[in-house]
């Protein structure tokens, strides 16, 4: 159960929006637009917005480039997560990685196996932190992005929540550098 502890000030997050498709523009990008849509209704700020194409070398360098931003907190990619050839988002993804979050993957799994059965089975949703950054790549149709916003990051992106949240621990994502 998701609770809000309305005594707690929301904290807006940075955003950057990745859409992975050899096809798309921005102007046909239905998942990406679903994404920006949420993430600002929710209050937290788009910090930026790509496309790029499947090839695991240029999402890993857009990765990079925005996990090295300051002003970039979350990044959140849509599309190729599935099995076929060109589907190289999730490698990319381990690419970059410091740390894995193994439950999002089983959390999205739960939430999809709701709403599409076993059809589930296909999506290899990750989740993982790099730099201080949370990264998640998502599956590429707008009804998968709706589902993992609205069920978990929607939440988990929230401060107030309870009985915690991704947010309150940013500062601590990256005190190992900070170690001697």
């Amino acid at each position: 159960m998701s609770r809000i502890d309305e005594n707690k000030e929301f904290i807006p997050v940075r955003i950057a929006v990745l859409t992975v498709s050899d096809t798309r523009q921005l102007s046909e990008d239905r998942s990406g637009d679903t994404l920006v849509a949420r993430i600002t209704e929710a209050g937290h700020h788009l910090a930026d917005r790509k496309i790029v194409q499947d090839e695991r070398d240029m999402i890993s360098a857009q990765l990079r480039d925005w996990i090295a931003d300051k002003e970039i907190d979350v990044i959140i990619s849509t599309g190729g997560t599935g099995l076929t050839g060109r589907d190289v988002t999730v490698e990319a993804h381990r690419d970059v990685y410091e740390k894995e979050i193994e439950a999002f993957a089983t959390v999205f799994t739960i939430v999809s196996m709701n709403k599409i059965g076993t059809s589930a089975v296909q999506s290899r949703a990750t989740g993982g932190v790099a730099g201080g950054t949370y990264l998640f790549a998502l599956p590429g149709s707008p009804g998968a992005c709706k589902d993992a916003w609205d069920e978990i990051l929607k939440w988990q992106l929230d401060y107030r929540h309870r009985p915690c949240n991704f947010v309150e621990i940013f500062p601590r994502l990256d005190e190992h550098l900070r170690r001697k």
